[in-house]
């Protein structure tokens, strides 16, 4: 889709993060931008510095783990805009510890926004983009979602997430695979961020009290610690990732990754799967933090 002036993109996890930045950049190439988030007081603010770079704007507050409220967004994009050519199903959260350790509500929040909320955003948007390429051969559509690089390896401590991008991985490449099957005027990508600067590691102030946490495990509390030193120190910016899911929509390219060279644990994983082997070690290349994680969880 090299052509974006005039299209609509529909952007979720927009008031801040990847999704901002995406709109920016969307905003400067002359689409129409739908932005949702669960966060009122920040999408308005983002909303009017959108609306300040000349764009058309469309606004509302969504919770993507409901139903009704992404089928409530794509009414109201079709209202406003019709049928949108670039969908990205951004919305995202984070929450870690041993696995056998996270509880239902963990399950259900970290679950209902990472995987349920790309569920509903491909549920809702996809047969509104086919029926506007049925109609009309020069439409073009993408899809992009985010999953994460925990989505293509297994790290220790972090089992919720894992489970949730996992799913999105594999959601996003049965979509491409289902989308050549019917049309070849709409595809998709998966975004697989390492640690970015994003505000992720502060989801937790979005989390809803009926799915409030419990008392905080060691486990847990070392996951939070540890992820939030590698993301607000982390040098690759949002930005930048920005810029990488507007090429890929334009180059049609699936998989758009942060860290290119941070891809040896996938190939360690997949030579395990293809030897039959058991699981390696996650901190052969780096053994201290290993070691050190270890000791904290057994002190």
């Amino acid at each position: 889709m090299q052509e974006l002036k005039g299209r609509v993109a529909v952007l979720t996890g927009a008031a801040s993060g990847f999704g901002l930045e995406v709109a920016r950049l969307a905003a400067a190439a002359g689409m129409k931008v739908v932005m949702a988030d669960v966060q009122a007081e920040a999408l308005a603010r983002a909303a009017d510095e959108i609306r300040g770079l000349g764009a058309e704007v469309l606004a509302q507050r969504c919770d993507v783990s409901k139903a009704e409220d992404v089928e409530a967004l794509g009414a109201a994009t079709q209202a406003a805009f019709g049928a949108p050519n670039f969908v990205f199903n951004n919305a995202g959260v984070a929450s870690g510890g041993l696995v056998w350790e996270h509880s239902v509500a963990d399950w259900n929040w970290v679950l209902g926004v990472n995987l349920w909320g790309v569920i509903h955003g491909v549920r809702v948007f996809t047969p509104m983009m086919l029926a506007a390429a049925k109609a009309d051969p020069s439409y073009e559509g993408h899809i992009v979602n985010t999953a994460s690089m925990a989505g293509m390896a297994s790290a220790p401590n972090m089992g919720v997430y894992n489970v949730s991008k996992h799913g999105v991985v594999t959601l996003s490449e049965t979509l491409y695979q289902d989308l050549a099957l019917v049309t070849d005027q709409i595809s998709a990508s998966v975004l697989c961020p390492y640690f970015i600067p994003t505000g992720i590691h502060l989801s937790e102030r979005n989390r809803p009290s009926e799915l409030a946490a419990g008392a905080e495990t060691k486990s847990q509390m070392i996951s939070r610690v540890m992820s939030e030193k590698a993301i607000t120190s982390a040098k690759v910016t949002a930005a930048e990732i920005a810029a990488k899911v507007l090429a890929a929509v334009r180059s049609r390219q699936f998989y758009i990754f942060s860290h290119p060279h941070a891809l040896a644990p996938v190939q360690s994983r997949l030579d395990d799967i293809l030897q039959q082997r058991n699981p390696s070690d996650p901190f052969l290349a780096r053994p201290e933090v290993g070691d050190k994680l270890r000791a904290a969880l057994r002190g």
